[in-house]
């Protein structure tokens, strides 16, 4: 019977037994009648329903109905049923006696538990009942008591056996429980209802520990498995609870805990379990492993005269026990942790570098005398002490040791002086280069003691000893290291002497303006003039060099002006310019526009005429990566001035034919054009700089290990931060938001879409079953080779936020977003305005085709198989009926320029917003005298939302080393799969 909201009500809970779940909670609201008394008018209450009692309920009350909907026969079958079978059989089946599952019943029961256990805490003053046979929620009124009671547990060992048994307290008067029909309402942690009242304990009590005695006075344990029973199950039980004995002694123990930091050649591996570690000869919890290239720092807390020792993890239990046997006798040792004190310590230690894991580690020997070197003051004064194993054979150096380095500035090179010094003995700087470079981290001093190289050496100075050059006994680096020589003066590593005008390079402020080129058709803007200025100041030093600017700054006028300028200072030889097939006609409009005066060939097509002599007549070959990889035999032979990769990214594989055949061009110099130099990997980085500087960053395997294993793996800041520094100088970076203040402002939204019925069904459907697939290949397989099933699971769930048609053909239901999208377009062109529409599915793209062939409305289409590409970019810019351009967003993401567009809709979100920003530009660039206005359209309570906090977290690597990372699912870990699909 309906509750009338307008009519006086309450909120009632009831407690039901539940004939395969055990005890769960409902809730309910009760009309009340004029004297303020329960009626016979109950109504089920749920998050659905709930606003419409929102004059009588409280914030708990709505917590507790969420927590209550959490744990109906519903979500229970929506959870665990992975095989879709009804109600009925799937309760059958799971709960057999005979064949049950019993590892869903278990998983079952744990969810429960919980969910029990945090509805629990929050019912005081709550109308509480036990629901009736009859289901009358109102059958027996519960007493919620808000004080806790006590529980203790005695032992009493006889001749023959062992009688063990709980008593409980409430408000200082014995609680009787035995015999009384009482009832675990829950576990984890223990609630007991005893007749009307409703306990719960102090200490979160296990209630498996109380269930026995519920029927049972005691229980009595045999003498024959009496040691076996005390040193599994009652030693445990003392260390949680309040246990009282006779029989045996139980020995408490409190004392001030001693930390310390103990240095070892033996690998010390203590059992999972915590463990108690007696200084004694039964060390039969020790396991020794010698292991030659790490020792072990191990951190323990002693306690007490008897030299208890513990490591400190985070669960650790507030106290420990271990049992003693003497004789017949028992002795229980009790030690009460001063835990606050451990974690601090051991935080303390973790907060200088050292990460202890339960209060050990293993690491490179290098790294452990580094730490303890630099650390040695700080572990004194903090009381804690430091000790080598007593058994290691070798004797360990410890005092003083530096490394000091002197670099000067040479014609077209860096000289290097060191000195290397250990205590009192000198080691020659080469045969300290020799042992870092070959991983030999120790060596013997005279003295005999054994010197062991700081990691931070191996860290530090790694650039330096692998770019350094042996040149008739003295060692050199390449002017193009001017970085790193910067970075190690600045972090006072080295000494060094460089000349103002080669500091220069580094404060892109200050570089020398260059006249512009006479015949130049056209005026650079302040920023591209300094862009000009920076390829001349390459140009001086023979620096190659990456310009990285924002899409649609001019990265190409400038470009074209430094050639012009080029020719106007007499050099004779041509240079060639690489790029993408797409963009050759771009390249020839932009030249003929802004340099006339070169002479250009356009070198390409199938009937081109294969003979270099004929570069000479020219001052710029225009050509494409396909024609390098076919003919780089026999162009390799010819010298340029320079050789210009236009979209570099081309290169980013090193073991591609295409960037293998650049890189025999031969070339007085070399420039790369990009904005985005990392797609996939920072590998893409080292490709395309090892072709513009050779060596800047070492050979492939020494940049694999040292920056990419560490970054892209480990996370590692630091050498992300010291690769932007080698890579500062010559990559030059500017954002619209910085330099082009002409540009009318851009203005960027977010436009949530619902769902509509059928498709939001369909969705979870789709959810369910790939969430359930991946996590079972990922638990099979891990997530390393789940990423294929990842990818198509979350393609499918991305697709179906847009439209199921994309999925199913024949689905004929609506899509909330089509809708929206729909109605937005009509409304800008309603308004005389131009849209770009991005898509990544070109699937999508058809819909809209379909719909605005339908309504009559024409359109620009490009998608990578379009073969007129030009012309439909000609035709959205200078036909004044064509007001909708629809565009793949791998296919038009370069060398487009599209400013008749003000308004710019992207219709499903990329997993990397540099991919979004690189379709933006497409219209909001140089040209554009409008404000440009971006939709992002995302389908709410779906995967896509997921998505957009992903990309904030994930974009480190894109912000400092000027990434799109195309391969972003690869750096997803196992929870953000599962966050994506939750």
């Amino acid at each position: 019977m309906k509750v009338s909201p307008q009519q006086p009500f309450k909120i009632i809970y009831s407690i039901l037994n539940h004939e395969y779940l055990g005890y769960i909670f409902e809730s309910f609201v009760v009309q009340l009648d004029q004297h303020g008394d329960f009626t016979y008018q109950i109504q089920n209450i749920s998050s659905k329903n709930i606003n419409e009692f929102s004059n009588g309920i409280d914030q708990t009350d709505i917590a507790l109905v969420k927590l209550i909907d959490e744990i109906q026969q519903d979500v229970i079958l929506k959870k665990f049923n992975s095989k879709r079978l009804n109600t009925v059989d799937f309760f059958l089946k799971i709960y057999d006696s005979q064949k049950g599952d019993k590892t869903t019943q278990d998983a079952i029961a744990h969810f429960l538990e919980r969910a029990k256990a945090k509805i629990l805490s929050k019912l005081e003053g709550k109308s509480l009942f036990i629901m009736g046979s009859d289901g009358n929620p109102l059958w027996k009124e519960l007493v919620w008591e808000p004080e806790k009671a006590t529980i203790r547990f005695h032992f009493v060992r006889n001749e023959d056996n062992t009688h063990y048994f709980p008593t409980m307290r409430f408000k200082f008067e014995k609680l009787d429980f035995q015999y009384k029909n009482a009832i675990l309402i829950c576990e984890e942690p223990a609630w007991l209802l005893i007749d009307n009242q409703l306990y719960h304990f102090e200490g979160d009590v296990d209630g498996k520990k109380i269930k026995p005695f519920l029927a049972k006075k005691f229980i009595a344990i045999p003498g024959n498995v009496e040691e076996q029973y005390y040193t599994k199950f009652v030693a445990p039980l003392i260390a949680s609870y309040d246990v009282v004995a006779k029989g045996f002694e139980i020995r408490k123990i409190t004392s001030p805990p001693r930390a310390i930091l103990t240095i070892s050649d033996s690998a010390v591996n203590f059992k999972k379990s915590e463990t108690l570690i007696f200084a004694g000869p039964d060390n039969s919890d020790i396991a020794i492993e010698d292991n030659d290239d790490e020792v072990i720092l191990d951190l323990s807390f002693q306690y007490g005269v008897g030299n208890f020792a513990f490591r400190t993890h985070a669960e650790a239990a507030p106290s420990s026990v271990s049992m003693e046997k003497k004789g017949s006798e028992y002795l229980f040792h009790k030690v009460k942790r001063d835990l606050k004190t451990e974690s601090t310590q051991a935080q303390l230690i973790k907060s200088w570098g050292l990460n202890l894991r339960h209060g050990s580690t293993s690491i490179s020997k290098s790294e452990a005398f580094g730490w303890l070197q630099t650390y040695s003051e700080q572990l004194k004064e903090n009381n804690i002490e430091l000790k080598q194993n007593t058994s290691d054979s070798k004797r360990y150096f410890l005092g003083y040791s530096s490394l000091d380095i002197s670099i000067q500035e040479g014609r077209d090179w860096f000289d290097i002086h060191a000195r290397v010094q250990f205590g009192e003995f000198e080691i020659p700087f080469l045969q300290l280069k020799n042992y870092i470079l070959n991983q030999k981290k120790e060596f013997v001093l005279p003295n005999g003691e054994i010197a062991v190289i700081p990691e931070w050496w191996f860290t530090k100075y790694s650039e330096l000893f692998s770019f350094t050059e042996n040149h008739q006994g003295e060692l050199r680096l390449k002017m193009h290291h001017l970085a790193l020589v910067q970075e190690l003066r600045e972090d006072n590593l080295a000494s060094a002497v460089i000349s103002r005008k080669l500091e220069n390079l580094r404060d892109f402020n200050h570089i020398e303006p260059t006249e512009s080129p006479i015949h130049f058709k056209g005026e650079l803007r302040p920023y591209q003039k300094s862009g000009y200025d920076w390829l001349h100041f390459l140009n001086q030093y023979r620096f190659g060099g990456c310009l990285a600017d924002d899409m649609g700054l001019g990265k190409t006028v400038q470009t074209l002006a430094f050639l012009q300028s080029q020719k106007e200072q007499g050099i004779s030889e041509p240079s060639m310019l690489i790029m993408p097939t797409s963009l050759l006609y771009n390249w020839m409009l932009e030249a003929k526009k802004f340099t006339p005066d070169l002479k250009i060939l356009t070198y390409t097509g199938t009937y081109r005429e294969k003979n270099t002599e004929q570069f000479s007549n020219y001052d710029l070959i225009l050509t494409s990566y396909g024609i390098i990889r076919l003919d780089i035999d026999f162009i390799q032979s010819f010298r340029f001035n320079y050789v210009i990769l236009d979209e570099s990214q081309a290169i980013k594989n090193p073991t591609s034919i295409i960037s293998k055949a650049v890189k025999k061009l031969n070339a007085a110099n070399r420039l790369i054009l990009t904005g985005t130099p990392v797609e996939n990997s920072t590998l893409d980085l080292w490709s395309q700089m090892s072709f513009i500087n050779p060596g800047l960053l070492g050979t492939q395997s020494f940049f694999r290990d040292e920056f990419q294993i560490p970054i892209e793996k480990k996370n590692d800041t630091e050498k992300n931060k010291r690769l932007y520094n080698l890579i500062k100088p010559f990559i030059l970076r500017r954002l619209k938001s910085q330099v082009a203040t002409d540009l009318p402002e851009k203005v960027e939204s977010i436009q949530y879409c619902n769902m509509s019925e059928e498709q939001e069904k369909t969705y979870e459907e789709a959810k369910a079953y790939y969430r359930n697939l991946i996590l079972e290949s990922i638990d099979t397989a891990g997530l390393s080779k789940s990423q294929m099933v990842v990818l198509q699971g979350l393609t499918k769930l991305r697709q179906l936020a847009n439209h199921p048609k994309m999925v199913d053909t024949a689905y004929n239901d609506g899509s909330g977003k089509f809708e929206d999208v729909i109605h937005k377009i009509e409304t800008v062109l309603s308004e005389k305005h131009k849209i770009l529409i991005f898509s990544q599915y070109i699937k999508h793209l058809d819909l809209f085709r379909d719909h605005l062939d339908k309504k009559k409305i024409p359109y620009s289409y490009l998608d990578g198989s379009t073969k007129d590409r030009q012309s439909q970019v000609e035709s959205f810019q200078q036909e004044e009926n064509i007001t909708v351009f629809l565009i793949s967003l791998k296919a038009g993401g370069l060398g487009l320029n599209l400013t008749a567009a003000d308004y710019v809709f992207i219709l499903d979100p990329w997993w990397n917003p540099a991919i979004e920003a690189q379709a933006v530009d497409r219209a909001h660039r140089i040209g554009q005298k409008r404000t440009v206005f971006t939709y992002k359209f995302i389908t709410k309570n779906t995967v896509e939302e997921k998505i957009l906090a992903l990309q904030q977290t994930k974009k480190q690597l894109a912000d400092d080393l000027i990434s799109s990372e195309d391969g972003f699912v690869k750096s997803l870990s196992k929870e953000d799969v599962l966050s994506l699909l939750s």
